[in-house]
């Protein structure tokens, strides 16, 4: 384990003020880098501590299972530095950037998501607008983009129109104040620790050195594209799965304390309390090894056919889902007491709802496993 037990139950326990606050969990932030957490997933030869993947993903697993926002925010820097990797064990050296930033202890953010674009990391709406040296300048709207107002650097894209085929052109850039606006616009139901505030892009600059990948828009094996899309689904299936996991150890203390006045017993007794507790376990039982087997093969793979994409959207997809429910099941388990915003359990119920709007969703999910099983539709 990477991150200590005592930090993660200070962690915990600032997590119910973050929430109520809606604010930005500073202190967590300092915590982590000075535990090293930023450059944890770095390799050693960088810098970093060389954790694999499989061994970040169980570490975000953990902390989102203290604090899922913090967890959630973080999880974005971690994608970025599994970025990097990949990009330079598939010969892309500018990758290295990335990962010497995360060693230095700079926060990497993650800007792709954009208003009413479902083609998220496939094509932007935003503009990439080439200038002399191979430069690009950067216009457009970016969503649901986490620790907008507090990253060092940050990895997103947009669509360079100026040829005879468009190209989605992927930059790290370095925020300003000039070109790179952040709305204070994020007053949400859960994960509102992240601060994931919407942000436009008003020329924002990157050198040619800073054009990590120029790439026609649709799917694509490229290390940027696929790098973004594969350690995102892996990471974001961690953290969602650490609510889950949470949520059932709530459970199972919850019951065992509460008091049945009609059977004058613990409610740990009751049959059908117990079959909600066991209904719970049973379903997320089977989501660490989905996490473990993916990661693995992932980071010893050298090609990768083009079932990698449903197959990395079905973890992420069944993590929010299973734990979603697993959450479900517990608040009915522990009664009416999980409806107050008091408690953890209401915190960890609104923050699992933000997997469902992150992709890949079930609709894209579903197209995508009918393409590969039936073909396109004639």
């Amino acid at each position: 384990m990477f991150l200590s037990e005592e930090l993660l139950q200070e962690i915990h326990e600032r997590a119910p003020r973050y929430d109520k606050e809606n604010a930005w969990p500073a202190e967590d932030y300092a915590a982590l880098k000075e535990a090293g957490y930023l450059k944890a997933f770095v390799p050693k030869e960088y810098g970093g501590f060389g954790l694999s993947l499989k061994e970040i993903a169980q570490e975000q697993t953990r902390l989102a299972m203290a604090a899922p926002g913090t967890a959630l925010g973080v999880n974005m820097h971690q994608i970025i530095v599994g970025l990097g990797k990949h990009m330079v064990r598939f010969g892309n050296k500018k990758g290295e950037q990335l990962l010497r930033d995360a060693a230095e202890g700079k926060l990497l953010a993650f800007g792709i998501s954009e208003p009413s674009n479902d083609r998220v990391l496939f094509g932007s709406i935003s503009e990439a607008r080439p200038e002399d040296g191979g430069a690009y300048r950067f216009y457009g709207k970016k969503v649901f983009l986490s620790m907008g107002k507090y990253c060092d650097k940050l990895v997103s894209f947009g669509q360079d129109n100026t040829g005879e085929s468009p190209l989605s052109v992927f930059a790290y850039l370095t925020p300003d104040k000039e070109t790179f606006i952040v709305k204070d616009d994020w007053d949400t139901m859960g994960m509102r620790a992240t601060q994931s505030n919407s942000v436009e892009l008003k020329g924002i600059f990157a050198a040619e050195e800073q054009i990590l990948t120029k790439v026609a828009p649709g799917p694509s094996f490229d290390p940027v594209v696929f790098g973004i899309f594969a350690y995102f689904e892996i990471l974001l299936a961690a953290t969602y799965f650490g609510i889950g996991k949470r949520a059932l150890e709530i459970g199972v203390e919850t019951v065992k304390k509460r008091h049945s006045v009609s059977n004058d017993a613990p409610y740990a007794n009751d049959k059908n309390i117990r079959w909600r507790i066991a209904e719970a376990a049973i379903m997320l039982d089977g989501i660490q090894p989905q996490i473990n087997e993916l990661s693995d093969t992932l980071e010893a793979s050298s090609e990768y056919s083009f079932i990698w994409l449903p197959r990395l959207s079905s973890i992420k997809n069944r993590s929010v889902e299973v734990s979603k429910k697993a959450v479900e099941e517990i608040v009915r388990a522990s009664g009416g007491s999980s409806y107050f915003n008091r408690t953890e359990l209401s915190r960890l119920y609104r923050d699992v709802l933000a997997g469902l709007f992150q992709p890949s969703d079930q609709e894209s999910l579903h197209d995508a496993w009918a393409n590969i099983l039936l073909g396109p539709i004639q």
